[in-house]
């Protein structure tokens, strides 16, 4: 085999579907899980132009712990401050079960309702 087997193979991973048909999307360089995501993202860089919202953070993590014991880890889509108030979204094409009850448990943990962008 001389090689450009294993490139092709790699393309091919590469155009792989994902589990709920997302399409990868690069914008500003940063690479999203799909095509919505990356829409939501260039709404709220004009946010930020704007002076509508600042602050916003990609991917932001909220570590799961229960009297003591890490859980989990929820990683949100994004985060952001508007009008003084802590904004935590997620786009949301499918809720599963996982991503219900990370959603409580940041709730529980942290305060947080995620504002859920479909």
């Amino acid at each position: 085999m001389n090689g450009s087997g294993s490139t092709l193979r790699s393309e091919a991973m590469r155009r792989r579907q994902t589990k709920y048909r997302a399409v990868r999307t690069t914008v500003d360089g940063v690479e999203f899980a799909s095509k919505r995501e990356a829409a939501v993202y260039r709404d709220l860089r004009l946010r930020v132009l704007a002076g509508e919202i600042t602050d916003l953070e990609l991917q932001p993590r909220f570590p799961l712990t229960v009297h003591g014991v890490k859980v989990c880890t929820y990683v949100a889509d994004f985060e952001w401050q508007e009008d003084g108030a802590r904004v935590v979204a997620d786009v949301k094409g499918m809720k599963t079960p996982v991503y219900n009850l990370k959603k409580k448990l940041v709730r529980a943990i942290y305060g947080v309702d995620i504002l859920e962008l479909a």
